[in-house]
């Protein structure tokens, strides 16, 4: 990967989404939610911008779930990644 994010930013992958429903119904891409859960690629250094130094909870390879409306989307050699601060990350998936 190209990107390395700064400071308390962590960059996350997209897994791939259902495309079915429980009861069977096959969802066309336009139905689709982009999801909230993601991987970890890359993880900021957590040096603060205020002085202020954020310890970071989250590493490469954690299954995490974010806010809805967190981040910033960005596409890099055809592969789509989220942008967020640490404090927009809710849970780690375990």
């Amino acid at each position: 990967m190209k990107l390395r994010p700064l400071g308390d930013r962590v960059i996350l992958q997209y897994q791939e989404t259902e495309e079915k429903t429980q009861s069977g119904i096959i969802l066309p891409d336009s139905a689709k939610e982009k999801p909230q859960e993601a991987v970890v690629a890359a993880v900021g250094d957590g040096k603060g911008y205020e002085g202020k130094d954020v310890q970071m909870q989250v590493k490469e390879g954690d299954h995490v779930i974010f806010s809805k409306y967190a981040g910033t989307e960005v596409k890099v050699e055809e592969e789509e990644y989220i942008i967020v601060s640490q404090k927009d990350i809710i849970a780690v998936v375990e």
